[in-house]
């Protein structure tokens, strides 16, 4: 490759909870990195892999591509289903006519828009524990 010359690359980007990932996804050998880490290593696991493998599986793409992923806030688990989520919209992104229905039938292009309900004030510290009432 030519130096200064850029390697063709879809970008995309989503969310679950308060995590944010964003993924470049490249034609070539099947590797992902999640913040400059091997994905395996990131999201150790079986039951990770699973998750993260949707999109692939679906669109019947394993090894067909790679990329690296940027991954902020939120826990591990919200972590990886925003990263399945970017997965699935980079796929569509890079081919719209082959890959959205596969995404959508296998429900990978729905966002989960549930976020954990905020505490009120004047409560016991979680957001629907009440004050015990006395007795008598």
């Amino acid at each position: 490759m030519a130096k200064g010359r850029k390697k063709k690359y879809t970008y995309s980007k989503g969310r679950r909870k308060t995590a944010t990932a964003t993924l470049r996804l490249y034609d070539g050998k099947g590797e992902f990195t999640v913040n400059k880490q091997s994905i395996g290593k990131y999201f150790p696991g079986k039951a990770s892999q699973v998750v993260y493998e949707q999109p692939l599986l679906a669109g019947e793409c394993l090894g067909k591509f790679h990329g690296r992923f940027e991954v902020r806030g939120g826990g591990k688990r919200g972590q990886l289903e925003a990263v399945r989520l970017t997965l699935a919209r980079a796929l569509v992104k890079y081919n719209d006519k082959v890959y959205r229905p596969l995404m959508r039938s296998a429900g990978l292009l729905t966002v989960d828009a549930r976020v954990r309900e905020r505490r009120k004030a004047g409560q016991m510290g979680k957001a629907r524990k009440k004050k015990q009432s006395p007795k008598r």
